[in-house]
């Protein structure tokens, strides 16, 4: 069996493509499975990291703010849209797949689309409640659709072959050991250790406010802190924490991008994070108290809506952006670091939400589609 995965963009798109494929993997060890995606973007880095063959394709959005920088980046969208359909069609030729996976972003598009065309099997996957332009437009052709939320189902436009499976988070985020992965970080025992990020490109509110909390932190608490800037807000950050004394204690780690994530959220008693599909099912799997703080520039405002279920069930704390300063977060993680029973109490609760069986889910309906394969 041949199949092909396309997912690009952000880390939400590429680690729940990266756990199907693993799956597929396990259950089907004669499987071979191949990746497309930017060769610019982070999923080169996270596939052929993983081992997975990659195959390049330029796709990018075009940006809807009109400033200088924009327009150039408008005129290579464009540019790179009217090669996308060639391409897609070379890497078919190339890769030869039975199945096709369309795992979100805008390399999803071409790719899906032109299996489609020559009828070839394919599945997406749609990660949140408000189904993205792309996933709204494959979803009537493809062989079998996959649903995050309930809401989305209908929102798709193909409820008769939509399934419902949750978002499949890697299976090390359910076997990682908190003891080991604590050791592997030289925690003791009684220390907090915070981990913190605001997506694969960064955030950079985000990343003020948790500057504002690692100041006090050091001055106050001996916790154990690892943040990820994220690509974009990289240099931002390190001139932050330069201003701000806050870069050369090894109690405060700074990263780019965090890719030992199962093994930090094992070590974390807290997280703070935005509030994205992937990143809260991987909090819910290792069942961690967190304090949320949705992006505001996302689609029918998901972010918020995802954060309020946990905060609902009592497994989050959620800190909207426009109302958010850094004493505020500070206020937050004291009362909550101050109170382990808390932590422990909220971790529960998120664990409550998670969903082990998406992957298997997700793999028992390729299977129907790749009988004979």
């Amino acid at each position: 069996m041949r199949v092909l995965i396309a997912a690009g963009g952000t880390a939400g798109h590429v680690n729940p493509a990266l756990a199907i494929a693993g799956y597929i993997r396990r259950k089907r060890p004669d499987a071979e499975i191949f990746f497309a995606g930017r060769e610019k973007g982070m999923e080169y880095g996270l596939v052929t990291k993983a081992g997975y063959p990659f195959c390049p394709i330029e796709v990018n959005g075009i940006q809807r703010r009109l400033t200088p920088k924009n327009i150039v980046r408008n005129v290579e969208a464009v540019y790179h849209l009217a090669l996308a359909a060639p391409r897609a069609a070379a890497i078919l030729r190339d890769v030869r797949p039975d199945l096709v996976i369309g795992a979100g972003g805008y390399v999803s598009g071409p790719v899906v689309r032109a299996a489609q065309k020559r009828g070839i099997k394919t599945a997406i996957h749609e990660q949140n409640a408000f189904p993205g332009v792309t996933n709204k437009l494959l979803a009537p052709g493809a062989s079998v659709v996959f649903a995050a939320m309930p809401d989305a189902v209908e929102r798709l436009g193909a409820p008769e072959k939509t399934v419902v499976v949750g978002n499949p988070v890697r299976e090390e985020m359910f076997r990682t050991d908190r003891v080991s992965a604590r050791r592997a970080l030289g925690v003791r025992d009684s220390q907090v250790v915070i981990v913190s990020f605001g997506g694969s490109l960064g955030a950079m509110v985000l990343n003020q406010r948790v500057a504002d909390l690692a100041v006090w932190e050091l001055a106050n608490r001996d916790f154990r802190h690892i943040h990820a800037t994220g690509s974009i807000e990289k240099a931002d950050f390190a001139a932050l924490a330069h201003e701000k004394g806050i870069d050369c204690d090894p109690r405060f780690e700074i990263r780019e991008y965090i890719d030992d994530m199962p093994q930090l959220l094992a070590a974390a008693d807290l997280v703070i994070s935005r509030a994205g599909a992937l990143t809260l099912a991987e909090i819910a799997a290792v069942g961690r108290a967190s304090v949320l703080i949705p992006s505001p520039n996302v689609a029918e405002n998901h972010q918020y809506h995802n954060a309020m279920q946990l905060q609902k069930l009592g497994a989050a704390v959620v800190a909207e952006e426009k109302n958010l300063t850094g004493e505020g977060l500070i206020r937050i993680v004291d009362e909550l670091t101050s109170d382990p029973a808390q932590l422990m109490v909220m971790g529960a609760k998120a664990r409550e939400l998670a969903q082990p069986d998406s992957l298997e889910m997700i793999y028992h309906e390729l299977e129907k589609l790749m009988e004979g394969v």
